[in-house]
């Protein structure tokens, strides 16, 4: 293996740390107490600003500007009241005068300044704690940790860290010898500094472990240009462990994608449904019109095929008795990867009982509200430059009016050689395996998908599009379908779920009639889901929610590979060395 200089440096301090008898990879715990985020500086400071506003004539706006001209002067109110500038604007003596009412003493304004400190770093003044993280560089005796939460400053006094000569010496060299990305841990006091940042007092230093690799550090110049940034999407996407460490934002984002998670089983959970698990292995790929990934088991000797939906095994559990199931889990699809799909991805399906399409679409509005509430603090959210409301109700649109309002052409009259006219028509690229639904499907996905911004329930589609809903009430040919659309991409999709098993077999028979015609799509015919229907399903609304989709919108991000902690990527190309 060839290193590079800092690779060869980092080692060389590994051996000089075992050297002062430190372990560098030691095993026992640390037990951490305090999160840099308990406290920040902001916090702090926000905290003093208010105390300044108690002050006579000083407004919010003027107790930033004296705390930052205190800071600056180091707490000598005599050199802060010198600047003309300030003077004329903050009407202070060497005497400081509360509002009345206050029953606090005149005192002067260096004196009001220390107490202000004090209490606004309340509860935590001089408090003994306990944290771990990434050494992030030193400059003096001041140095950055960065944990989970953010990042901390350090003050590391010379002869501050252990109780003898010999330690304290021995200390003094493992700091030296600290590289940045190195793990410690650290116990002292917290303070703010004579410039209002928070800080720990370090009293203790515990090495954790070692940084063989150097970190890429973003540098910033005085004018704030921006150099060595790690952006490059590949090397983000391959090296995720390395994009959370040095762009703290991104962590941002799998903080929410947690978060939307959570709030959705919470809404779920707060209805009774239950979450489930099913087979991710399956014999049938079936649920979805899709490509699936094929595997082989070797003790059964048969084949096996990810899941492209649970769908199928979820219904079987409403034909066992429950009134609602729900379960969030990868499915697979071997498809083509862009901006908005990937080959797994992780999606929510969830079957109530005794309910309908139309009820369905009133829940959604309401879990997608409570979702974004929760995640974001309201239900309006920025993506792309464009304002989106998730707050309901939703606009809804049939298939059928949705095309006509963007293309002009009524096709719900139309059979499949009329569909293809209008897809030549339009411009529109097909083959001869496609049957009406798919037809119908690539003039959708071409002109109208683009003009659905804010969310909209398409609903009401042609049966040949989905095998598995239930026939519409009222509309020949139609079936009880919506998806919502958002930003122009389809983010859920409901049905009211089909339960006559005869009709179901004839669409699945339909199905092997696409899949002969080289369809790679078309549903496999499932005969224990045929026969599981034929012991009596209940009317029932089934859900399925791209959790990924969702997270690009309720984070601002253009491209699923950004949500994903570990995107499929081609293999990386190694490097040729000669010899």
């Amino acid at each position: 293996m060839q290193l590079t200089e800092q690779e060869i440096i980092r080692r060389q301090n590994l051996e000089k740390i075992k050297a002062l008898d430190f372990n560098p990879f030691p095993a026992e715990a640390f037990i951490v107490n305090f999160k840099s985020s308990e406290l920040t500086t902001q916090v702090f400071q926000n905290r003093l600003a208010k105390s300044l506003e108690a002050i006579k004539d000083i407004d919010a706006e003027k107790a930033i500007r004296l705390m930052n001209g205190l800071f600056k002067s180091r707490g000598k109110a005599a050199n802060l009241l010198a600047n003309e500038a300030l003077s004329s604007d903050l009407p202070i003596a060497e005497e400081v005068t509360f509002i009345e009412g206050t029953g606090l003493e005149p005192m002067s304004l260096d004196d009001y300044f220390a107490q202000a400190k004090e209490e606004a770093l309340g509860d935590y003044a001089g408090k003994k704690v306990e944290i771990a993280g990434r050494f992030m560089g030193q400059r003096g005796p001041f140095a950055k940790l960065q944990d989970s939460y953010g990042t901390i400053q350090l003050y590391i006094g010379k002869n501050d860290i252990g109780g003898t000569e010999e330690e304290i010496d021995r200390y003094k060299k493992l700091v030296k010898l600290l590289d940045i990305g190195d793990f410690i841990g650290v116990r002292g006091d917290i303070f703010a500094t004579g410039t209002g940042e928070v800080s720990i007092h370090v009293r203790e230093l515990v090495f954790l472990s070692k940084s063989l690799r150097p970190l890429p550090i973003v540098k910033r110049d005085k004018e704030g240009n921006v150099y060595d940034a790690f952006t490059d999407p590949e090397m983000r996407y391959r090296q995720r462990y390395v994009d959370l460490t040095v762009n703290p934002h991104i962590r941002d984002i799998f903080v929410k994608r947690s978060r939307i998670i959570s709030a959705m089983r919470r809404f779920f959970d707060a209805k009774g449904w239950l979450e489930v698990e099913t087979p991710v292995l399956q014999p049938i790929h079936g649920g979805a019109a899709a490509r699936p990934f094929e595997t082989y088991h070797n003790t059964l000797d048969i084949p096996l095929y990810m899941r492209i939906a649970n769908e199928l095994y979820l219904k079987r559990l409403i034909v066992g008795g429950f009134d609602g199931v729900y379960e969030i889990g990868k499915m697979f699809r071997n498809e083509g990867m862009d901006r908005t799909h990937n080959p797994e991805f992780t999606s929510m399906e969830i079957y109530v009982a005794y309910k309908d399409y139309e009820w369905m679409m009133t829940m959604v509005e309401q879990c997608i509200e409570y979702i974004a509430r929760e995640v974001t603090g309201g239900t309006k959210v920025t993506y792309d430059g464009k304002v989106l409301d998730f707050a309901g109700p939703y606009r809804r649109l049939s298939m059928y009016d949705s095309i006509k309002e963007y293309t002009g052409i009524d096709i719900s009259e139309m059979n499949e050689d009329g569909l293809r006219d209008v897809c030549k028509n339009l411009h529109i690229a097909v083959d001869p395996s496609m049957g009406k639904g798919k037809l119908i499907d690539e003039i959708f996905g071409e002109k109208v998908e683009e003009h659905l911004i804010q969310p909209t329930y398409i609903t009401d589609y042609p049966i040949e599009m989905t095998p598995l809903a239930k026939k519409h009430r009222s509309k020949e040919g139609l079936v009880e379908r919506f998806e919502l659309f958002v930003n122009g991409k389809e983010i859920a999709n409901a049905y009211s779920e089909l339960n006559d098993p005869i009709d179901q077999r004839e669409r699945f028979e339909e199905q092997l009639q696409l899949a002969q015609r080289g369809d790679e799509e078309a549903m496999a015919l499932d005969e224990d889901f045929l026969r599981s229907l034929e012991y009596g399903m209940p009317p029932t609304s089934g859900l399925g929610i791209g959790i990924d989709r969702l997270t690009m919108l309720m984070t601002d991000q253009r491209t699923i590979q950004e949500v994903l902690f570990f995107p499929q990527m081609k293999p990386e190309k190694k490097k040729v060395t000669k010899d």
